[in-house]
């Protein structure tokens, strides 16, 4: 099945510490695997330099920038506008990994949304779309992109919502990400969305070096194992493997802006 098919891994850390000893190693087989694209996220501001890096060195691989709600007492208010000049600087894809993550009751909220906001709005202003991180926390950002109308769309990183929010992110322009978790025998309501949703709604990823799927064996996630997570969702769906393959591309691609 791997030998025809190619696939675009949607949410890849490769600025990671994991990914340093063998990094062209990991992206040579995975070329040769057939992963066609990579789009690498950022968290910090710290990590943005070497993502753009990785992205001139390889070909296949796509920068997003943004500052991670899990790290929301790392980030400095400056770092925002930073986010600005930055995009000014070289070609960016997306502002991501940006969201809120309310699973920690002690995290600041407020600082979270505050910056989310303001994330939102540089990405409205530069016409790109965003790469979103939600945990606990769907709802609230459902209403805060109809507030600040934001229309450029994006992917839900990781979904796993209801289905009735999964249609919500649909409506307002959003690919909804499935990884590594959907490979678990016990992740009936990720099945369940990843049957029923519209194909065209649908895009694929590993969060590696993290959010390994069942099948990984190895000390780490990396991009080869997409086509494990890639098989899961064959495995789910009524469309054959090729057409399945074709429109999640297709969903990347128009999301992203990438040709």
């Amino acid at each position: 099945m791997t030998n025809q098919i190619k696939l675009f891994d949607t949410h890849c850390h490769l600025d990671f510490p994991q990914f340093r000893k063998h990094l062209d190693k990991i992206l040579i087989k995975a070329e040769e695997t057939g992963i066609c694209g990579i789009l690498i996220p950022g968290v910090k501001k710290d990590g943005w330099r070497l993502i753009r890096q990785i992205s001139a060195n390889h070909s296949i691989c796509h920068t997003a920038l943004g500052l991670h709600p899990l790290f929301i007492e790392q980030h400095q208010k400056a770092h925002i506008h930073d986010l600005e000049l930055a995009l000014s600087a070289g070609s960016v894809a997306a502002i991501g990994e940006i969201g809120l993550d309310y699973y920690n009751e002690g995290s600041n909220r407020h600082l979270q949304v505050e910056f989310l906001k303001a994330q939102i709005s540089i990405a409205k202003d530069a016409n790109l779309p965003i790469v979103l991180h939600v945990r606990k926390a769907h709802d609230e950002i459902i209403k805060i992109l109809g507030q600040l109308k934001f229309s450029n769309g994006g992917i839900i990183h990781a979904f796993n919502g209801s289905e009735h929010q999964a249609n919500k992110y649909i409506n307002q322009g959003f690919k909804l990400g499935f990884g590594g978790a959907m490979t678990y025998p016990r992740a009936a309501k990720l099945h369940r969305l990843a049957k029923n949703l519209p194909l065209e709604s649908i895009v694929i990823e590993t969060d590696a070096p993290d959010m390994s799927p069942v099948t990984c064996k190895s000390a780490f996630n990396t991009p080869l194992h997409l086509f494990d997570n890639f098989r899961c969702l064959v495995t789910l769906r009524e469309e054959s493997a090729s057409q399945i393959a074709n429109q999640v591309n297709i969903n990347t691609h128009q999301v992203l802006n990438i040709e």
